[in-house]
């Protein structure tokens, strides 16, 4: 359980780094392109790149920040379950405990019983 929860926990935090490394491709990829093909004048380009800079910086905090969101929930699901699951544990050791318990009692009642009659 451990071990799947662990792996599930890698594979989203893989995902969110194949996002943000695709995210920052993509960036400069289009930064570049914007620069060669750019008809205007460079400081006009200069403002564009940093409006969009700007842009880009609170579109990655905000994936960033659902991102760990998503991860906070996961971690609290996977921890509730696991409490769920030990209360669950719990109980039936306890119902193995009081049924053990009423074996040793009834074999014990047995026991006087067949002495009494010798």
């Amino acid at each position: 359980m451990i071990n799947e929860n662990q792996e599930s926990e890698n594979h989203n935090n893989h995902n969110i780094l194949g996002i943000l490394a695709g995210l920052l491709i993509g960036s400069l990829a289009g930064a570049v392109t914007m620069l060669l093909l750019a008809p205007q004048s460079g400081e006009e380009t200069r403002m564009q790149i940093q409006e969009k800079g700007i842009e880009l910086r609170e579109q990655t905090a905000g994936i960033m920040e659902n991102a760990m969101a998503q991860v906070r929930l996961d971690k609290n699901k996977i921890t509730m379950g696991g409490r769920r699951k030990a209360k669950e544990l719990l109980q039936h050791g306890q119902a193995l405990v009081v049924e053990q318990l009423e074996r040793v009692s009834d074999a014990a009642q047995a026991g006087k019983k067949a002495i009494q009659s010798s």
